[in-house]
């Protein structure tokens, strides 16, 4: 157990339960429970007013306490990856100064529309949470710069995410678009867009007029590598095809 002013970084310490000292005080700032074998973490979670970090990733976790969005303090990272969840609690949108999330690598199926009211949120990370839809209210995380949501099953994003005007990355990848979503026409700072691994067949011309696009990833695609918007695009340095 490694412990600083307010930090109680339990990492990778074989845990099957969260320890008392962890909720003796309740003013830690950092607490760090990854890599242990927790398959659940007490409601006691929500007296840790202080906290501005959470990590609870690489665990065995089923379910995450409602009380974890009463956590006024939680504003830069939460970390739930790797877990076991196949749902995410409503009070999560309670934490509307959290800057980080990452629910990655577990069995969630959907997000809850409660993810729009964080918004506060600068980079979602969503990988392979067998999504086969986004929420519209996506569209509300005004702030949002990188959204990851590649590994997943989505044939299609919500036309919301144009509000998404500080996007700058925006990951894709081994999904199931048939098409590149129209959403994205509307980003003006959109920089990397990986696609690879979907069922594009054609890219539509408006995708060369994007204005800050530096790379844009097709690989494992049917796309023609003769196709005007490809050579254009090409012409500028920013399209990968092999």
């Amino acid at each position: 157990m490694l412990t600083g002013s307010r930090t109680l970084n339990l990492w990778k310490a074989g845990l099957r339960s969260v320890p008392p000292e962890a909720w003796q005080r309740a003013d830690w700032e950092v607490l760090i429970l990854a890599d242990n074998h927790l398959t659940e973490v007490p409601p006691e979670l929500g007296r840790l007013r202080t906290l501005h970090t959470l990590d609870l990733g690489h665990n065995a976790l089923t379910a995450v306490p409602d009380a974890i969005g009463a956590l006024p303090g939680l504003t830069r990272y939460l970390y739930l990856h790797d877990n076991r969840l196949t749902a995410l609690p409503d009070t999560l949108g309670g934490l509307s100064r959290l800057g980080y999330l990452n629910v990655g690598d577990n069995p969630l199926g959907r997000l809850p529309d409660a993810v729009g009211g964080m918004a506060g949120l600068v980079e979602l990370r969503a990988q392979r949470a067998e999504l086969t839809t986004v929420p519209g209210s996506l569209g509300g995380l005004g702030r949002l710069r990188e959204l990851w949501l590649g590994g997943n099953a989505l044939a299609e994003l919500p036309g919301s995410l144009s509000a998404l005007r500080e996007l700058r990355v925006l990951e894709l990848r081994d999904n199931a678009l048939p098409r590149v979503p129209e959403a994205l026409c509307a980003l003006p700072l959109l920089r990397r867009l990986d696609l690879r691994g979907n069922r594009l067949a054609q890219l539509p011309p408006w995708l060369v007029r994007l204005p800050s696009l530096e790379k844009l990833d097709l690989r494992w695609n049917a796309v023609d590598d003769g196709a005007p918007a490809v050579r254009a695009l090409r012409a500028r340095g920013c399209v990968v095809l092999t």
